[in-house]
């Protein structure tokens, strides 16, 4: 019987009707009855032999090794160690069917054999119905990688994955279809190909409310902040129905009852309508309950802050309508890390391991009584402060800016600080600093906190060519904003350059046939280390050459005859403690030579000679704007700044009321010259010009004047990270002696992108989208060429809204766009000045910060006014304009 069963064994393998006579022959071998064959009851033998089959891709010794098996060793079957064995290779989903049995029995050995059948392995996959951008997407999302086994659970869960997928975004008639079939490119090898059908997405017609009558259908539609009924004008929140915004609203819907006192309030049902294929409706039924309002609220438990200092930050006082929201707002604030909340009043006074608790201790009739119930904990220090990820910034670099110290007392208002000032180094991204609370131990009273940071690039390069002036213009930039300046003569820390010790270091070259244009840059944030003073430093050296167009209308250049300017300033800025620590005082020096040689463009009423300009500005700012200086959510910027050069003609023995009154007649007198002017008119009119030009230099060999500007920035978190940037800019340039007037330089330029690249006199360009650069800064006669010609404002104001939303605020690009009102104008002098005499714009933008670039966009912006410009006068708005935005501050 038993060569009966081996015989038969080899002659049919792996058929259901192989394994019934096989268990049949066995109990014949063991001449018993069923019940003799159950674990208890089984018999032990040697394991004379294993031999594995139905292998394809798999090593016999490796599966074997595997089951724990081996030759000698007892065995009992029917017994655990088979079913082990069978379990663990079964754990592996590897094999779709495992089946141990003996082969023979000699004596006291038994003779096993085990058969398994192998998996078929992904070969490749193919997806119809989606986009080709989305394949690769979906294929890493599950797992359906080149070598997976194709197991019954990855269909499934596969399959389950795209229609939950498409379900979230509104298609709830998705279907998957997955199809697997014999690749006989490899062996044991199928391919899979999935077939998607997403359909349309399934709208909603009508939001239907029962039951509600203290609150209207409008009201509780408006709580529903994600899921909206199918509306033609309805652009922001489209109207498809996707689950997870749906289970929220209803949330939010209970929330909106108990704001308004209905504590009680509940959903009894929602009921899910299919209208059709791509319509549904949603039946809301409420039950609305009575209303109620807050009685008498107790402390417990409160030592640190007695109950009057508690009762001012919680807000709520008895009879006021009860608000289950606001209530836990005032506990503690979850949208708000710097929330007026009793939390964080305790948490950011060293208590992290306080609770607060609001407990109901009675409802009578519309009344409810609350207690506040506070374990106050112990008082926490912290214990150690590390941080992780600056593998280019020093460690004293970003040391210096926490406000979190070894031994100072915990708060979380000092984390959120630190997050922000870190962020505002621009040296690491800002959406990825993560301050880890680690170690705590409420019976020490300390705990450990771990800044985790990305680095990100903190260099940027310039290079522009373009045409312009009549010929091609070039830049080169470099900005280094991590420098390390004790590391210059280190060859080992040229990377390219010596990085992270926070300084910045700046070369700027922008040159044509026509001008050059060369400055240097220095700043040091922490000046001698200790404290925060900023050290700055800037020289710079601007050349222009006589120009003029020949007959075929090509650039002459004389470089013979020019006007230069070479500067160099010097600054100090002190971040002071009050009024706060967000306030910063600064004092810079610089003095600028304005040097003529046979040069008159216009701008100025004389070209020999040269003019002084020695300067001190005081200026005051406040910036608490962040988290990050490229994309700030929150916070605002404040700048004065005021400039003064010495009174001179207070010193001088001129007469300059005589000077101003000689420069005022030759004037008169040239414009009384016209263009058909013969003779002695034009000698005289060449000897008054020469004359004009001696007076005027006398008039500014030494300027002096005094310039005041104010700038405000602020920006408001709307809704996530929709941010609105409001912003409010004014500008005077006075004179101290008006014999002498206002200087021809340091003027305000109105209009256009803001740009300042190129400027001769230490003008200011003032940004002014929708109309062309510089084109609202007043235009006058110049007596000496007698032509129109812009002298630019002596006083300004600005005022703009503009709503951002980024794109991405990711290290490699933060990318944002925007929307904006604008409107502004630059003004001649004081009595001219009306504020509401503005020039209004309004348009839309694109921003893309990179690292190694800096920030670059593009605006398109229509004016809805004419500008200052002569030809344009009398022609109305000056319509659509582009902007392009290069290196601009944000």
């Amino acid at each position: 019987m038993e060569k009966l069963a081996n015989n038969f064994i080899k002659e049919q393998p792996n058929t259901l009707k192989h394994y019934l006579t096989l268990l049949l022959l066995i109990v014949v071998c063991f001449q018993g009855s069923a019940q003799d064959l159950s674990f208890e009851d089984g018999k032990t033998y040697i394991l004379g032999g294993l031999t594995v089959t139905g292998l394809q891709s798999y090593n016999e010794q490796t599966v074997k090794t595997y089951t724990g098996l081996r030759e000698g060793q007892r065995i009992t079957i029917p017994g655990d160690e088979i079913s082990a064995v069978i379990k663990k290779l079964w754990s592996l989903e590897l094999f779709s069917n495992v089946t141990m049995y003996y082969t023979k029995i000699e004596g006291d050995k038994i003779f096993l054999e085990l058969n398994i059948l192998e998996r078929p392995t992904l070969s490749k996959v193919t997806i119809f119905g989606v986009k080709k951008r989305k394949v690769e997407e979906i294929i890493n999302d599950t797992d359906l990688k080149k070598g997976k086994k194709i197991t019954e659970s990855l269909i499934a869960n596969t399959k389950n994955y795209l229609q939950n997928k498409y379900k979230k975004q509104g298609y709830l008639n998705a279907k998957v279809n997955i199809a697997t079939a014999v690749d006989t490119s490899g062996t044991n090898t199928q391919s899979m190909v999935i077939n998607v059908k997403k359909g349309d997405k399934v709208k909603i017609r009508q939001i239907v409310f029962e039951g509600n009558e203290k609150l209207s259908d409008k009201r509780l539609r408006k709580s529903l902040k994600k899921t909206k009924k199918k509306k033609f004008y309805r652009f922001w929140k489209k109207s498809k129905y996707i689950q997870a915004d749906y289970d929220a609203d209803l949330s939010n819907l209970v929330d909106t009852y108990a704001e308004k006192g209905y504590r009680d309030a509940r959903i009894l049902s929602d009921t899910f309508i299919k209208v059709n294929e791509n319509n549904i409706d949603l039946k809301i039924k409420v039950e609305e309950g009575n209303k109620y309002y807050f009685g008498n609220v107790n402390f417990v438990g409160n030592t640190v802050y007695n109950d009057r200092q508690l009762a001012r930050v919680l807000g709520i006082r008895k009879g006021d309508t009860y608000n289950g929201v606001l209530l836990k707002k005032r506990i503690a604030d979850d949208s708000k890390p710097d929330g007026e909340d009793l939390t964080n009043l305790y948490q950011n006074n060293g208590y992290l391991f306080s609770s607060i608790n609001p407990v109901e201790v009675s409802a009578a009739n519309d009344t409810i009584d609350f207690e506040i119930r506070i374990i106050e904990g112990k008082e926490t220090f912290l214990n150690r402060v590390t941080v992780t990820g600056n593998d280019k910034t020093n460690d004293h670099v970003i040391f210096r800016e926490l406000r979190t110290r070894p031994g100072q007392r915990y708060s979380k208002d000092n984390i959120v600080r630190s997050i922000r000032e870190l962020g505002q180094l621009g040296f690491f991204d800002a959406e990825q600093i993560v301050p880890d609370i680690q170690n705590p131990d409420p019976n020490a009273g300390t705990v450990d906190i771990k800044y985790s940071l990305v680095e990100a690039g903190s260099s940027q390069i310039e290079l522009q060519g373009g045409f312009g002036g009549g010929g091609f213009i070039g830049t080169l930039g470099l900005s280094f904003n991590n420098f390390s300046l004790k590391n210059i003569f280190n060859g080992e820390a040229y990377t390219p350059v010596p990085m992270g010790d926070g300084q910045t270091f700046a070369l700027r070259l922008q040159a044509s046939r026509s001008f050059r244009v060369y400055s240097l840059n220095f700043s040091e944030p922490w000046l001698g280390g200790k404290k925060p003073v900023r050290f700055n430093m800037s020289l710079s050296r601007t050349q222009q050459f006589a120009t003029n167009f020949d007959s075929r209308g090509r650039l002459d250049v004389d470089r013979s005859r020019g006007f230069s300017i070479t500067g160099v300033s010097l600054g100090l800025a002190k971040r002071v403690q009050w009024p706060d620590d967000f306030f910063t005082v600064s004092h810079s020096v610089s003095y600028q030579l304005y040097d003529f040689n046979d040069f008159n463009n216009g701008l100025f009423n004389f070209g020999n000679g040269s003019s002084n300009s020695l300067s001190y500005t005081f200026g005051i700012s406040r910036s608490s704007q962040g988290p990050s200086r490229i994309y700030p959510l929150t916070g605002s910027n404040f700048e004065f700044t005021a400039k003064f050069t010495p009174p001179y003609s207070l010193f001088s023995s001129k007469d300059f009321a005589a000077i101003s009154q000689e420069i005022d007649d030759i004037t008169v007198r040239l414009l009384e010259i016209d263009d058909t002017a013969t003779g002695l008119e034009l000698i005289e009119a060449q000897d008054l010009a020469d004359e004009l030009e001696r007076l005027e230099e006398e008039r500014f060999k030494l300027l002096e004047f005094y310039k005041i500007k104010f700038k405000g920035d602020w920006y408001t978190r709307l809704v996530d990270k929709l941010v609105l940037r409001t912003n409010a800019e004014f500008g005077f340039l006075g004179a101290y002696n008006n014999d002498i007037g206002n200087v021809p330089f340091e003027r305000f330029f109105v209009g256009g992108d803001g740009l300042g690249n190129f400027t001769l006199d230490g003008r200011e360009i003032i940004q002014l989208r929708g109309y062309e650069n510089s084109s609202l800064t007043p235009f006058s006669t110049n007596p000496i060429t007698n032509r129109l010609e812009q002298d630019g404002g002596t006083i300004y104001n600005k005022f703009s809204l503009e709503l951002r939303y980024p794109l991405t605020l990711k290290p490699a690009a933060s990318i944002y766009a925007l929307s904006f009102l604008e409107a502004g104008n630059a003004f001649n002098n004081f009595s001219e000045y009306n504020p509401f005499d503005i020039k209004r714009s309004a348009g839309v933008g694109l921003r893309i910060f990179m690292p190694a670039f800096g920030l670059l966009g593009i605006d398109f912006g229509y004016g809805f006014d004419e500008d200052l410009r002569p030809q344009s006068i009398g022609q109305g708005h000056s319509g659509w304009q582009t902007h392009f935005i290069i290196g601009q501050q944000f």
